[in-house]
């Protein structure tokens, strides 16, 4: 189970867009909007590391 209390998300390799503390870390961290940031996991999955990736191109 989460941990609510803490605002990160339980494992920073992966984004989860299921749980709305993490959209809001990775948005504020990637600098992206809710709608680009699902985007990215849908093209390239949940890593982290991929979706900076792709949302640098």
């Amino acid at each position: 189970m989460d941990d609510l209390s803490n605002r990160g998300p339980q494992d920073r390799a992966r984004i989860n867009v299921g749980e709305e503390h993490e959209l809001r870390y990775w948005t504020k961290t990637l600098g992206v909007t809710e709608a680009e940031l699902r985007a990215a996991v849908k093209a390239v999955g949940v890593m982290a590391d991929k979706v900076r990736a792709y949302l640098k191109k």
